[in-house]
């Protein structure tokens, strides 16, 4: 097991991404498993108000995934046939099942050259009567153009299965629209193996969540899931959660070295550094960004592009060049909290001799 607080390097390889587990998760889950109750039970509830009073708000609820959060979120709003759901074509394709869960329709939209996070004129552009909502993800732990976003008028869902812990005009990212979802997935900023959150403006939307993830003892009068978190997760949450300011300031470190290293290279840096908070660490390269990737791997060094494949090229869709550019263009790093030095100036030092 690679402590935390000990980061290690392997001999072998660096992998893209890893969590950042110890001690005191292993001896968590440990104490949920000599209690004998690991399903959902008291710990979630501890876990959802320990979440809740860190982002600022009055309730939280904790889910199986982040899929799971964005999938109850918007049946709660009462998104579904007719409706329309406004999300960014570079991005994951959970935005786009959870939109086909509910039987309305996914609109793709561009993003922002410079942040990968969706462009407002695009959006604008692209709303409609039938508009419900609108799902904005923070890009690789980056806040998206919230103010222009909140004028359309439009209700938001921040999607910060990457961003839990950012600030945007420092207020906690998640606070600014409806409602806002987290991922707690193995890769994520914060690690539970599988996991989710929803916070929300409306205390109803909590309640109606609270109603839909659980079909157990009720009556059948509606359709309903099965999207706990367990007890174990929640365990591994609370301890997460505790060190995700630590977290954040070891990824800001990272990039700081990396942007100090690469400085000579001609490539492009994330933006605003004082405000990211470094879930992906991305790298814009003058071409086509996979034979470095590959070459990369070759070598030993965990790189990907960031977003598997925009949404608009599964349905084979023109119309986005600036996400076709970023894709073809963008890969990322290794980046993640028990990341040891040594590590980072290898992955310098043959990232320079690979450009």
């Amino acid at each position: 097991m690679v402590m935390a607080n000990t980061p290690q390097i392997s001999d072998t390889f660096i992998p893209h991404s890893r969590p950042s587990l110890g001690d005191d998760e292993a001896q968590a889950v440990a104490a949920v498993v000599r209690s004998g109750h690991v399903a959902e039970g008291e710990v979630v509830g501890r876990f959802e108000k320990a979440f809740a009073k860190k982002m600022g708000v009055q309730h939280a609820v904790a889910v199986s995934s982040g899929t799971a959060a964005l999938h109850l979120t918007l049946l709660a709003m009462g998104v579904g046939p007719d409706d329309e759901v406004i999300i960014p074509s570079y991005v994951c394709t959970a935005l786009l099942y959870a939109v086909q869960y509910v039987g309305a329709r996914p609109v793709l939209a561009e993003i922002a050259p410079h942040t990968y996070n969706l462009d407002p004129g695009d959006v604008e552009k692209r709303i409609t009567r039938r508009t419900k909502a609108i799902i904005v993800p923070h890009m690789f732990g980056l806040a998206a153009d919230l103010d222009r976003l909140l004028k359309l008028d439009v209700p938001l869902i921040e999607d910060c299965a990457q961003s839990v812990g950012g600030t945007y005009r420092n207020k906690p990212l998640g606070t600014f629209g409806e409602a806002a979802v987290f991922s707690f997935y193995a890769t994520k900023v914060m690690a539970t193996g599988e996991g989710g959150m929803v916070v929300a403006r409306s205390p109803e939307i909590i309640d109606r969540i609270r109603d839909l993830k659980t079909y157990d003892q009720k009556k059948a009068n509606r359709v309903r899931y099965n999207y706990k978190m367990t007890d174990i997760q929640a365990a591994m949450g609370e301890v997460q959660l505790g060190r995700l300011d630590d977290f954040i300031a070891r990824r800001r470190n990272i990039a700081r070295s990396y942007i100090h290293g690469l400085k000579s290279l001609a490539i492009k840096f994330p933006e605003d550094p004082d405000q990211h908070i470094y879930f992906r660490f991305t790298v814009g390269l003058n071409a086509d960004c996979e034979p470095i990737i590959e070459r990369l791997v070759d070598q030993g060094i965990g790189c990907a592009r960031p977003v598997f494949l925009p949404l608009h090229r599964h349905f084979k869709m023109d119309g986005y060049p600036l996400t076709d550019q970023a894709w073809k263009t963008i890969l990322s790093i290794p980046i993640y909290p028990s990341l040891a030095d040594e590590a980072v100036n290898q992955v310098i030092t043959r990232f320079i001799s690979n450009i």
